[in-house]
């Protein structure tokens, strides 16, 4: 019972602080569920467990993915009777979110990639169609969105006789928007010598689908590799789940005998070391 009341407040707590450090997020959160019209606001007089309810959804919406790692933590906590699940998942809120965060700038960098090269192809076929350059790049960026947050600079150095180039080469400095340096250049060859626009944008548009098809086929020679390191990290978990269905009981074995403790330690350093290793060796590939 002291276990379990000790998991409790380790809970709590942890919840205090998620809390404390979420408010950002549940005000965004509020403020998109707010947006949504009556379907998302809270109306006006609803009853007590409606409005609860409420509050619970913004909640959840306002929670990072990571803290998720924490009910699993106190299950196993109580199901081991200790309180080191617990604190393993405190530790590993950061280590998940950290995980999480890097692969949504991943995400976004490349969705910002794919609304460039969107954006050649959309200025290519409108200055072939007959538009002016100008023209041409305010209907490309309407289409595709394709100069992130720095479409404004750009097309007010289009709309007013300003330095699209420069603009565009200040745009390229977002992650994933480099083939905006292409269309600096290919604006600047075209305004300098007369040369034809669309036809640079052609070839621009070409090199960055050559580059995302070289990275996607980079990501799927990859998938197998990702997959023994999924298979890696589950092992242990396996091993548990056999020895408590054989009646081993591994959860008091580990938690709460000297040896087992020990075992417990060198063997989380180990599957810590093997996976950063894995995971090390997988990203290099990527990366080349």
């Amino acid at each position: 019972m002291t276990v379990v009341m000790l998991a409790a407040a380790m809970c709590a707590g942890s919840a205090a602080c998620l809390m404390a450090g979420h408010e950002r997020g549940l005000r965004r959160a509020g403020a998109l569920l707010a947006g949504r019209g009556t379907a998302g606001a809270l109306p006006s007089g609803a009853p007590p467990w409606e409005r609860w309810r409420w509050r619970a959804r913004v909640w959840v919406l306002g929670l990072g993915r990571e803290w998720f790692c924490l009910p699993p933590a106190l299950l196993l906590a109580l199901w081991g009777e200790s309180p080191l699940p617990l604190v393993g998942g405190a530790l590993a809120v950061p280590l998940v979110g950290r995980r999480l965060r890097a692969r949504e700038l991943r995400r976004a960098r490349e969705r910002r990639a794919d609304g460039v090269l969107a954006l050649c192809g959309v200025a290519a076929a409108e200055l072939r169609a007959g538009s002016q350059p100008v023209q041409a790049l305010l209907t490309a960026a309407g289409a595709t969105g394709g100069l992130g947050r720095s479409e404004a600079a750009v097309l007010a150095a289009a709309r007013f006789g300003g330095d699209v180039p420069g603009a565009l080469r200040r745009a390229a400095r977002e992650p994933g928007a480099d083939g905006l340096v292409g269309l600096a250049a290919c604006w600047r060859v075209a305004v300098d010598s007369g040369a034809g626009l669309a036809a640079g944008l052609d070839r621009l548009e070409a090199a960055l689908r050559a580059e995302k098809d070289q990275r996607e086929g980079l990501r799927a020679q990859l998938a197998g590799a990702w997959s023994t390191v999924v298979v890696l990290a589950l092992l242990p978990v396996v091993g548990l789940l056999m020895g408590a269905a054989l009646g081993a009981g591994p959860l008091r074995v580990l938690l709460h005998t000297p040896a087992g403790l020990g075992c417990l330690a060198v063997g989380g350093l180990l599957e810590t070391a093997g996976l950063w290793w894995a995971a090390r060796i997988v990203r290099t590939g990527e990366a080349s």
